[in-house]
């Protein structure tokens, strides 16, 4: 489904990615996991076009991305949620799911998308409950529930996940991580950029490990949970075992 090789992304003169080679296959959930600044937010940022990258990013067998710009990466259904969620403060959560469409629906489009907020407001009742409130009013994890909702909107075809459990208590990630299975679920290929390194492995079917801008360990996600090097590194040293009362 996305194909990328040999990628190098830059900042400036500072080569951030170099020599990436990553394939997410078609329904899945896969993880990036590493330390801060090895490059995972930078990887979705390339793939989104959001920064000066080199190489191929092929999306369906037959998109190359390099050289496109967000907005047309965007319009192939490759729908980003960013770290931070973005949230428009000033607008209601119903304002908020509706720019979501905009790829499809157009800024002044009449086709209908009740269908689509139905499958939010399903997936988060939360939103439902306060489509009339402002973003700003929301709690974190309403703010988070609102960022993925507003993608779910753009029918994506790939979702990219930046740190979605950042900054919110234990109980509302979990919660928040059992409806990206659900997400998944439907068909919608995940590739999630986790800290907690833990959780990400729980849900996802295949990870990467990245590390100063190079992948480092692939494979299924269940063989990187008991890997050494990953658990070490990553897990703690309780990961495999029965944590004590």
């Amino acid at each position: 489904m996305l194909k990328i090789a040999n990628l190098h992304a830059y900042y400036g003169s500072i080569e951030a990615l170099k020599g990436i080679d990553i394939e997410i296959a078609p329904g899945v959930v896969t993880c990036l996991i590493g330390s801060n600044g090895a490059g995972k937010t930078t990887l979705l940022k390339a793939i989104s076009g959001m920064i000066r990258r080199t190489g191929s990013i092929v999306f369906d067998e037959r998109n190359e991305l390099i050289g496109e710009s967000p907005t047309r990466i965007a319009r192939r259904s490759i729908v980003h949620v960013p770290e931070g969620r973005h949230i428009f403060p000033g607008l209601s959560v119903e304002e908020n799911l509706e720019v979501g469409t905009i790829a499809w629906h157009g800024f002044f489009g009449r086709k209908p998308y009740e269908t689509e907020k139905r499958s939010v407001f399903d997936l988060f009742p939360r939103l439902e409950e306060r489509r009339g409130q402002l973003g700003w009013s929301l709690s974190g994890g309403e703010q988070q529930m609102l960022a993925i909702g507003r993608a779910l909107m753009a029918r994506p075809k790939l979702l990219m996940l930046d740190e979605p459990s950042m900054g919110l208590a234990p109980v509302i990630v979990s919660d928040l991580f059992r409806k990206i299975v659900e997400i998944n679920k439907l068909g919608i290929p995940i590739l999630l950029v986790e800290q907690n390194a833990r959780l990400a492995l729980e849900i996802s079917d295949f990870a990467y490990v990245l590390d100063q801008g190079r992948v480092r360990i692939e494979g299924k996600a269940k063989d990187l949970r008991t890997d050494p090097r990953v658990q070490e590194a990553y897990l703690g040293r309780f990961a495999g075992k029965t944590q004590p009362n």
